[in-house]
């Protein structure tokens, strides 16, 4: 398996769980939050499609279809209190626009060459030292917001997938 072959099963692997625990959510069950002034799941969709945007965006500036005019404001660290659903999007929304991003993510990755993927990036967390390192981050990004919804799957009464 080359690098680019990982990148992509670790990013499928991500989907795969996120794309589980999503399946049998309802729009409502989206603004839930496990626990007082923790973030709900409509807000953390935003933020992880803003996130892997912005950091696919670092390292192949200009590449991807820009996201919907105010959709990163929306899901800034200050709207993560907002429990208005006229203030999000819909849950299709939100799956479509993930779709959309993590192909274009894939394009990326497929025209790198294995070199790019060694180049250093900087401002990331500490851990993230390589182009490489930085997909691999996307991938964990989303595991870790998806363990969350699993506290909230269990609120809304629903059995464990994993």
């Amino acid at each position: 398996m080359d690098i680019k072959q990982a990148i992509h099963s670790s990013l499928a692997q991500a989907d795969m769980i996120v794309n589980a625990y999503l399946g049998d959510l309802k729009g409502e069950d989206l603004l839930v939050r496990p626990v007082p002034n923790s973030n709900h799941i409509a807000w953390q969709l935003g933020h992880l499609i803003s996130s892997e945007r912005s950091l696919i965006d670092r390292v192949a500036p200009g590449k991807l279809e820009p996201l919907p005019p105010g959709f990163d404001a929306a899901h800034k660290k200050d709207t993560a209190a907002i429990d208005d659903a006229a203030k999000f999007l819909t849950k299709e929304e939100y799956e479509r626009l993930a779709r959309q991003l993590r192909a274009g993510t894939l394009r990326i990755v497929d025209g790198m060459a294995p070199a790019d993927f060694d180049r250093p990036v900087e401002k990331m967390p500490p851990t993230v030292k390589t182009v490489g390192d930085m997909f691999f981050f996307v991938s964990m990004h989303w595991l870790m917001h998806a363990g969350q919804w699993s506290v909230i799957r269990r609120k809304l009464g629903r059995a464990p997938l994993f």
